[in-house]
């Protein structure tokens, strides 16, 4: 057979047989778009984004929890250090501030 012959290339196919791959692929078509407008559209980008941040926050925070809770409660060692911390980090910023003042006291 020519590549122009017209005549089918496998068993005959019936009108109703055609319409409905025709109406499959169309369905198959419309489902990629969708999803391809999903996938691209600012406002689901940004909904996406949004999701993972508050995720990865929520993961963040367990993490959290977890260094300084245990099944028996507080972990007070823990709680102390970071106590310790926090007060060392408090002084380091006031005495920057005291230095970049130049000791000066504000009336």
């Amino acid at each position: 057979m020519a590549p122009s012959d017209p005549s089918p290339k496998g068993p005959a196919r019936t009108q109703q047989q055609i319409e409905a791959d025709m109406a499959a692929a169309r369905e198959r078509l419309t489902a990629s778009v969708e999803t391809l407008i999903d996938r691209v559209h600012p406002q689901r980008i940004k909904q996406r984004q949004i999701a993972n941040v508050k995720q990865l926050a929520h993961t963040e925070l367990e993490n959290a929890k977890a260094q300084v809770v245990d099944e028996n409660g507080l972990r007070t060692g823990r709680l102390v250090i970071l106590g310790a911390a926090v007060a060392g980090f408090v002084t380091f910023v006031l005495i920057i501030r005291k230095i970049r003042s130049g000791g000066k006291k504000k009336d």
